[in-house]
């Protein structure tokens, strides 16, 4: 007998497992399934940028995935050094997380992110997102049960399961989103290829287990400790600190205990868990899906780890394509609204895949002044380790400082915001400047009852009246002919109002900018078709 679904999801990493939750919370009945038989139990990625951790405070699950996590007054230092035993070449001071939230926490202005970034094993990750999908109403995961296949029409998708231990099952649903990773079998089915540069480099992520490394490292405690080799080391802090990846270019028959004691440079006890292969890719889809059928995370784009936009640009992918998912499912969506989830992300993916080659190349500067002798106790040692330190010091923090991209990506020029003259899809890398024009996120800014605005936001879409008193039936009928939910929150709020520049903000579920004005639209019904995918016809914006 045929399953049917509102949307069958492949893939039960963080980005799939987080599109179905959204998905459920918001009535959408949808099948998420994964080959394998549980939750990964290798680290993976290991930061959750403030982005993601602002989407995760949306959905509740912030605090959570922060007590799986490094503590909050841990120290986040990051060294270069030739081996752990040695005096670092450079130290890279960097806030905790505590640090980050007092700093947030005093701020009145819009520069600031709501919730710091954290520090999070996907293997701990994972888990928790496959609870909270298990328990949410509308979802139904399945392990062990891979995606074989399928084909589509015009109605909908017909989709093969093979489920490991049983005959193939079918499913029908009205769309499909493949979050199925580098390897993606519904990309490939798409006949969808990979633009950019892929199999740069081989890596070795050798997991281990050790009570009292971190106690033990006399240069100090941090999270990342990167070794002036030519196998590209680097030792990576677990939540617990306990536990420890060390990544590192080596061969397949390598001693890998040998080479974790040969990068330490001291005894300590530990246990070996696992080796693993990965390769540095800097690739994204030439097209981010084909008619009902859609690709999310690292089916969509693979990149280099250095800035943490992995994941992270993943689970953008999901909290955009969700709402408009639901939107095409509830009936309220129009033709434009899937269509323009291509159009808002891969020009993410791009800029992301080219920030994490800059980032990368920052580390590559001084990577490529490692000479042999860089451990030796001689003039030539010593004015190698003098050129490393150098170079580290002024190239290394681009691996690091990334808000720019986490928070200033804009989806202007989509046909789902509303333009405003002279204002473009505009960013920098290392650079956050906050602001109101329509396509950003919302700035966070406190209110004066100290809840952040965020947190007084629908989950569907919201107008915000900053004047307390605007007259908003026209939008709020716009919105109700087309069948659209939408919320009213109205706000006393003289500093806000003049911080964002603005009198009125039209929200999207994602809480990016739609539109902004000082008075009501004059065609209020032309603007609600336009953020609903129906038509993206002029706006006249009230002076």
């Amino acid at each position: 007998m045929e399953q049917q679904y509102d949307v069958v999801i492949a893939g039960a990493g963080p980005v799939g497992l987080t599109l179905a939750i959204d998905l459920g919370r918001r009535g959408v009945k949808c099948l998420i399934v994964e080959r394998e038989s549980t939750t990964g139990p290798w680290p993976k990625m290991d930061r959750s940028n403030a982005r993601t951790m602002e989407i995760y405070r949306r959905m509740g699950l912030a605090d959570r995935i922060r007590a799986l996590g490094y503590p909050a007054d841990a120290a986040m230092n990051v060294f270069i050094v030739t081996r752990l035993c040695d005096p670092p070449l450079a130290v890279l001071h960097y806030p905790s997380v505590a640090e980050c939230r007092d700093a947030g926490a005093s701020h009145r202005g819009i520069g600031e992110p709501l919730e710091p970034y954290q520090l999070v094993s996907q293997n701990k990750l994972e888990p928790l997102l496959k609870e909270v999908a298990e328990e949410t109403p509308n979802v139904t995961v399945r392990y062990a049960c891979a995606l074989d296949g399928f084909t589509q029409d015009c109605d909908g998708v017909a989709v093969t399961l093979a489920p490991a231990n049983g005959a193939k099952e079918y499913a029908r649903a009205a769309y499909l989103v493949g979050c199925d990773g580098g390897s993606s079998l519904v990309r490939k089915a798409l006949g969808i290829k990979l633009e950019g540069v892929g199999g740069i480099r081989q890596m070795r992520q050798i997991c281990f287990r050790s009570d009292d490394l971190y106690d033990k490292i006399p240069m100090g405690k941090g999270r990342h400790y990167y070794v002036a080799d030519a196998a590209g080391s680097v030792f990576i802090a677990q939540g617990d600190r306990k536990e420890f990846t060390l990544n590192a270019d080596l061969p397949e028959d390598a001693d890998f205990e040998q080479e974790i004691r040969d990068r330490a440079g001291f005894p300590f006890e530990f246990e070996l868990l696992n080796v693993g292969t990965w390769r540095l890719h800097l690739l994204v889809a030439e097209r981010y899906g084909e008619g009902r059928v859609f690709l999310a995370g690292d089916a969509a784009h693979l990149v280099i780890p250095t800035g943490g936009l992995g994941m992270n640009s993943g689970i953008g992918d999901a909290i955009d394509l969700s709402w408009k998912l639901a939107g095409a499912v509830q009936g309220w969506g129009g033709p434009e609204l899937l269509e323009s989830y291509e159009q808002e992300r891969r020009p993410v993916g791009l800029r992301n895949r080219d920030a994490s080659g800059w980032a990368a190349e920052g580390m590559g500067f001084w990577r490529r002044a490692v000479r042999p002798e860089i451990r030796d106790d001689t003039p030539e040692g010593e004015a190698v380790r003098a050129e490393v330190t150098a170079l580290a010091l002024q190239h290394h923090r681009r691996v690091h400082d990334m808000i720019g991209v986490e928070f200033g990506y804009s989806y202007a020029g989509s046909p789902l915001i509303a333009e405003e003259a002279g204002n473009v899809a505009e960013w920098q890398t290392t650079i956050y400047e906050p602001h109101t024009r329509p396509g950003i996120r919302i700035p966070h800014i406190w209110l004066k009852d100290g809840r952040a605005m965020q947190d007084v936001l629908s989950q569907d879409f919201t107008l915000v009246d900053l004047t307390n008193g605007a007259d908003t039936a026209a939008i709020e009928a716009a919105f109700a002919v087309i069948g659209a939910p939408l919320e009213v929150v109205r706000l006393d709020e003289p500093h806000v109002r003049e911080v964002y520049e603005c009198s009125l903000l039209l929200l999207r579920p994602d809480l990016h900018i739609a539109w902004r004005g000082d008075a009501p639209p004059d065609d209020a019904a032309a603007l609600a078709t336009r953020v609903t995918g129906h038509g993206s016809r002029a706006i006249a914006v009230a002076a």
